[in-house]
């Protein structure tokens, strides 16, 4: 399998692996759009030379779209190998680039966002302790996962803002950001059903690292609250949103 890094310069013409579509799809459109921004702050987009999800996408800790602390260390944003890809090696190959790069652009190690147990969204925890990582700080079920490089170096952790997972906002609020795809066809789905059911609903648009770090949630690319309270962080589709508002109501 070949690798292809992905760059303000083949970025039109590359798939993103997690929404392949037409070109003009509203979920490839948000998050190339998000991309090109951050290319200037140092974000790294390695996937598959194939159709589907395998790839991995990293920045430095400072430059996080994430409400944690982890100056030093190379953040990634996501890591996701899954379907007729799954299972021979590509996730290994793919951290392995990036752990290439922590090296050679002077990081002291690694830190990426994960969970109690394998949940949908976020990267595998058993796979994470199989390759070295170990928990540094957790907030509910988010699991801040670290591997060093340097033993001198002090561990990420979560920002005040999200470790209690708690928002002063009242009825259904969704944080979201555009460096997932699916949140440009999702957002509008869960504003939809809340209408139909009489729910209040805000949705914030996290549109810079500075919002992103004051995040009341880990994870920012999708946050759920009900009545100020942390629900999920799962990408609600039609019918998991209907049922959502089901029980909450």
């Amino acid at each position: 399998m070949e690798f292809i890094q992905v760059t303000a310069e083949n970025l039109e013409r590359e798939h993103i692996c997690c929404a392949i579509a037409s070109g003009r799809d509203c979920q490839v459109l948000s998050k190339k759009s998000w991309l090109a921004e951050r290319f200037d702050e140092g974000l790294t987009f390695w996937k598959a030379d194939a159709r589907g999800k395998c790839f991995i996408e990293y920045i430095h800790g400072e430059n996080a779209w994430a409400p944690v602390e982890a100056e030093g260390l190379m953040w990634i944003d996501c890591l996701w190998v899954s379907g007729q890809l799954a299972g021979h090696g590509y996730a290994d190959e793919l951290l392995e680039r990036c752990f290439m790069d922590t090296r050679a652009q002077g990081r002291q190690g690694m830190a990426i966002l994960a969970s109690d147990k394998k949940r949908g969204f976020l990267a595998d925890p058993r796979f994470l302790e199989h390759k070295g990582f170990t928990v540094a700080d957790q907030a509910g079920y988010f699991r801040l996962y670290w591997k060093p490089i340097d033993e001198m170096v002090q561990p990420p952790r979560f920002l005040d803002c999200a470790k209690s997972l708690r928002t002063g906002r009242e009825g259904l609020v969704l944080y979201y950001t555009h460096q997932c795809p699916f949140t440009a066809k999702y957002a509008p789905v869960a504003q939809a059903a809340a209408e139909r059911h009489g729910v209040p609903f805000q949705a914030v648009r996290l549109e810079s690292g500075e919002q992103a770090r004051e995040n009341p949630s880990p994870f920012t690319a999708y946050s759920l609250f009900w009545q100020g309270e942390f629900v999920t962080h799962e990408i609600q589709s039609e019918k998991k949103i209907e049922k959502l508002l089901e029980a909450l109501s």
